[in-house]
């Protein structure tokens, strides 16, 4: 790693973990270039459809606990 990365690294690191959070993501998503408007698009209409089929009650969740229990069985 660089000198001025490491610099940044270590200032980082003293922000609070929402910043740092904030500071990762934004990181990340500039790994992926630019974002697509129909993945964009496609994406958003998902959200709004897994949503109404909550409200609607046609979509039943599950309690984390037992979606991590059974993760941790399989190895996920």
């Amino acid at each position: 790693m660089s000198k001025v990365a490491d610099d940044i690294l270590i200032t980082a690191m003293h922000l609070s973990i929402t910043e740092r959070a904030e500071i990762a993501s934004a990181l990340l998503a500039s790994l992926d270039g630019e974002p697509d408007d129909a993945v964009e698009s496609a994406w958003a209409a998902e959200i709004e459809r897994r949503i109404e089929r909550i409200k609607s009650g046609t979509a039943k969740g599950r309690p984390w606990a037992d979606v991590r229990k059974r993760l941790e069985r399989s190895g996920g």
